[in-house]
């Protein structure tokens, strides 16, 4: 599990749930809104729809599995296991590393390493596994895209259902007081369904998703890099300058000597 996702998901509810309760003293009621909800809600989940095709929306579950629980490899890790396979290779030849195939995790490392242990060229490897990075970075996109546009589109529900509380509330000028509070009431806590949604949910996910993304496309690069560098017959030093290049020079002493 992410522990900084969970962190931050956990104070900001205790944040929210602190304020709401001294500003209410205990009457959540209040904060309830069903044309509220139903606005907000309703018409950001139409957003999404018209904006995404149904196949991408299905991965949502997904998305979010992502921003909670995260496995990939730290950049260290990744070099030392490429740089393990590279002494292998060296010493016992690139046939050899067939056997480690099989005990990859890592489907983009396994896959490149069979092409390279079948002999494929080091120009197809590159492309192949280009490919598979570009793929990786489209469905990333998806993903982010999702998160967006709950961030742009709730506050903007959040105001429909905003104005119609107050035309609402000025149809009844002259009327109940109690009919204008409520009316009141609709236009201002749809305000805040929006303003949560956007800022307090879609928006921190979708910039941890973009983080991510971002991680994995140099970690993707950094073993790309050390497969080409294996198949070329590298020493494995040279394999491992190769990687430490993509990390800031304060992360690659302390890779070098461990």
């Amino acid at each position: 599990m992410d522990k900084a996702s969970l962190i931050g998901s956990l104070l900001g509810v205790a944040a929210c749930l602190f304020v709401g309760y001294r500003a209410s003293e205990g009457n959540w009621a209040m904060f309830y809104s069903e044309k509220g909800m139903v606005m907000v809600f309703g018409g950001t989940i139409s957003v999404a729809l018209m904006a995404m095709p149904m196949d991408k929306l299905k991965c949502v579950p997904g998305y979010v599995r992502r921003f909670m629980f995260h496995k990939a490899k730290s950049p260290d890790e990744v070099i030392k296991q490429v740089v393990g396979l590279s002494e292998k290779g060296r010493r016992d030849g690139v046939l050899a590393l067939e056997s480690e195939i099989g005990k990859l995790d890592d489907k983009f490392l396994a896959q490149g390493l069979k092409m390279l242990v079948d002999g494929t060229a080091p120009e197809t490897i590159e492309t192949s596994l280009r490919m598979e990075l570009l793929s990786m970075q489209e469905r990333h996109k998806a993903g982010k895209k999702f998160f967006d546009l709950i961030k742009l589109y709730a506050p903007g529900y959040g105001l429909v259902a905003t104005l119609i509380g107050q035309i609402g509330m000025f149809g009844h000028l002259g009327g109940e007081i109690e009919v204008m509070g409520h009316m009141l009431a609709v236009a201002v806590v749809a305000t805040m369904y929006g303003t949560i949604l956007a800022n307090a949910v879609a928006g921190p996910i979708g910039d941890k998703l973009s983080l991510r993304s971002g991680e994995e496309m140099v970690n993707r690069e950094m073993i790309l890099q050390g497969l080409l560098s294996i198949g070329a017959g590298d020493n494995p030093r040279v394999t491992m300058e190769k990687m430490l290049a993509f990390l800031p020079h304060a992360a690659r002493g302390k890779v070098s000597a461990s």
